[in-house]
């Protein structure tokens, strides 16, 4: 997810997990974490990570445990292609005998 409108200007992340601060900086193998590593480097410089203990930081998880729907009232709203079949349990006798013993 690509966030342009953070492109260039300084701002301050905050986090309850104390392995999202060591990301700028981490030297590890491990390639969960070099993903996550790469994907902070575009806001190297601009970002300040700042930790906050869950004891003081009781809704950090709120956006991620409380989904918005996806329907027209959420801006991330991605229209689902409506499927034409609906879909079933089990296979028909009879449309398999209408597919394969055609003559």
């Amino acid at each position: 997810m690509e966030l342009y409108f953070l492109e260039g200007c300084g701002f301050e992340a905050l986090t309850d997990c104390t392995t999202v601060k060591s990301l700028i900086n981490i030297n590890t193998r491990q390639i969960h974490m070099i993903r996550w590593h790469i994907a902070i480097q575009v806001y190297r410089g601009n970002v300040t990570i700042v930790h906050k203990d869950v004891n003081f930081h009781k809704n950090g998880d709120q956006l991620r445990r409380w989904p918005l729907p996806n329907d027209t009232g959420n801006p991330s709203y991605v229209p689902e292609e409506a499927s034409p079949q609906i879909p079933t349990e089990g296979i028909s006798v009879t449309d398999l005998n209408t597919i394969f013993l055609e003559e």
